[in-house]
């Protein structure tokens, strides 16, 4: 049984995300990421050497020109084009880093996201039931567009700060260890209240990271519920739920960014507050005869002390955003590892001189459509069973009318036999094969399935129907439409069979749509059927031409229909009661009347469906 995705995030469990993250990137793309390397280690390197080179400017350049009678500035306007093409240096570098690193973050977003589809798209029906669908949709925008921006800018930023305080710590050392020793001492007495930032930020920032998640399901939630919302007239209740979780993230948010925020003016004042400190205490020294310091040595060292101010106030920004975009990526990865549907079927599905036959290991099997439960039980939850000892031998062409009320089972047994859930006991057979040894794939190209939620795509209404079989031509598609009845209304639309719906937001009665439905089923042409109360929610009229086309495409077929009027089952080959998991009365029509058991009181109105 799948389990749902788990929304954890301290920055603990972040780290193994951040080695998984690296890992994928560095071994995706080592080219890019070798010369964006670089890049970045050459901005790093040209900042500090024209910082270095404000020493000789000054002191082998400037002065001697100061105290020269008869000055020459050839060698310093050499001395400053040496120095503006360190600078061009670093900015060709910074160009080149940045670029990369953006076609880099685009690759990454693209190939993940590709790898998310794919990957969900294996996943086993429970998955789905345990997830909600706004927190999924989360992970494609929310949580990919805070890993976009982390490859695209904090990450490089951050590896750029690192490299800078190294260079300017390196700097500074060469040029006066004594005013490197009192910038250190200034900087180590901020760590402790940066440290506390930081700490809080993060915190938040993994609860935006969830709040904003929760938000999106609700939203998606009520989207889908809103008729019944306007039905009971809730409104008020809804918008209130909203409200709370919307204060929820917005107080995460707001904390969050608060604390980060914080960071990157403290520091700034720190830098502006330390360069004028060093400037003083070089002052004095030069004053005092201190003899190591140079009016250059203090123009560079002045420079080297605010660069060493910037990349701290960047680390402690962009570290933030690295914890946001890796509490993204940690709930990426659990969908990626989300356990894949498993098939150990190796059966497969071939058609053999217009006929279709199951390929085994031995010999061909012709597909019939004879299907046996035995002794079938099941549970969605460990130890919970909900179907008990299913037993039902169903012969090819059969129609089979499952009757019961509401949540006794009879969908459920439907699902065994699609392999939308895994049976916990007994044995489902598919013509003497046990459906377990058949490949998935085989197996439910072999079904057919009218549901009585519809499901339609954004597209036209031939694309919609086409989705049955994606080879069929127009004119398959035209003749299965009018084997459900469905192509006299299709023809009264605007563009008739080039009409664009736009997913469930059709402009369609649910009749309609239900024939739409019968139609891609009949494009399919599956040698089985199951039809889940397709013929519910709709008027009379539209009935009789839904239950028509459910006749029409019945015809041939062993069917299994799961009936919520009695009327449109009486002429059922066998007729199964379900009540509580469990099968308490099988039989044709005529038979069942004669037992004067549980179907006889549903007939006969005794006692009722609901």
């Amino acid at each position: 049984m799948a389990k749902p995705i788990r929304q954890r995030g301290t920055l603990k469990e972040n780290l193994p995300t951040l080695k998984r993250l690296l890992k994928y990137i560095f071994s995706a793309y080592p080219i890019i990421i070798f010369i964006a390397f670089i890049g970045i280690i050459l901005n790093a390197a040209a900042g500090v050497i024209g910082s270095l080179f404000l020493q000789r400017l000054f002191d082998d350049y400037i002065t001697p020109l100061v105290k020269s009678s008869n000055p020459n500035f050839i060698h310093l306007i050499h001395a400053i084009l040496v120095m503006g093409g360190i600078y061009l240096l670093g900015i060709l570098s910074a160009a080149l880093y940045t670029q990369l690193m953006a076609l880099l973050a685009q690759k990454i977003q693209l190939n993940l996201r590709k790898q998310m589809f794919s990957h969900m798209q294996n996943l086993p029906i429970s998955f789905f039931d345990q997830n909600n669908f706004g927190d999924l949709m989360s992970r494609y925008t929310n949580d990919i567009d805070a890993l976009l921006q982390m490859i695209m800018q904090s990450f490089p930023q951050f590896v750029s700060a690192l490299f800078n305080i190294a260079f300017v710590t390196a700097g500074m050392l060469y040029l006066s260890p004594l005013l490197t020793l009192i910038t250190f001492s200034i900087f180590l007495i901020s760590i402790i209240f940066l440290n506390f930032l930081s700490k809080r930020s993060s915190k938040y920032f993994n609860l935006q990271q969830q709040t904003i998640g929760a938000l999106d399901a609700n939203i998606e939630e009520i989207l889908n519920g809103q008729k019944v919302v306007k039905i009971f007239s809730h409104e008020h209740q809804v918008e209130q739920q909203f409200d709370q979780l919307n204060a929820k993230w917005a107080d995460a948010s707001g904390k969050a960014n608060g604390y980060a925020t914080m960071l990157f003016p403290f520091m700034g004042n720190l830098g502006t507050i330390l360069y004028v400190l060093i400037a003083i205490v070089g002052g004095i020294l030069i004053i005092k005869g201190y003899s190591i310091l140079t009016v250059g040595t203090i123009a560079a060292f002045l420079q080297l002390s605010r660069s060493f101010s910037r990349p701290i106030a960047q680390i402690s920004q962009q570290l933030n955003n690295i914890i946001l975009a890796l509490a993204g990526a940690k709930r990426i990865f659990e969908l990626l590892d989300a356990e894949k549907e498993t098939d150990l079927g190796s059966i497969e599905l071939i058609k053999e001189n217009h006929q279709l036959e199951w390929k085994t290991s031995t010999k061909n099997i012709p597909l019939k459509g004879d299907i046996k439960f035995n002794n079938v039980t099941f549970g969605y939850q460990e130890n919970h069973p909900i179907l008990h000892n299913i037993n039902l031998d169903v012969h090819s062409g059969q129609k089979v009318a499952l009757v019961g009320p509401t949540g006794a089972g009879k969908t459920t047994i439907t699902s065994m036999l699609n392999r939308f859930y895994e049976i916990d006991g007994g044995k489902i057979t598919y013509d003497g094969i046990n459906i377990q040894q058949i490949n998935k794939n085989a197996l439910r190209q072999s079904l057919g399935i009218v549901l009585q939620q519809t499901t339609l795509f954004t597209g036209s209404i031939m694309e919609n129907i086409r989705f049955g079989r994606l080879d069929a031509t127009d004119e398959e598609v035209i003749e299965a439409a009018k084997l459900a009845n469905a192509d006299s209304f299709i023809r009264e639309l605007p563009q008739k069979y080039q009409t664009q719906i736009n997913g469930d937001d059709t402009g369609l009665s649910q009749g309609q749509r239900q024939l739409l439905s019968i139609a891609r089923a009949a494009l399919a042409n599956p040698p089985v059927m199951i039809l889940d109360e397709a013929t519910s929610n709709i008027d009379t009229e539209t009935e009789r031409k839904v239950q028509s086309a459910m006749d029409k495409l019945m015809q041939g077929r062993t069917s299994f229909v799961i009936a919520h009027r009695l009327s449109t089952i009486f002429n059922s080959d066998l007729i199964v009661v379900v009540e509580d998991g469990q099968i308490i009365e099988q039989g044709t029509h005529e038979t069942l009347i004669k037992k004067h058991g549980k179907y006889y009181q549903l007939y006969t109105g005794a006692v009722t469906l609901e």
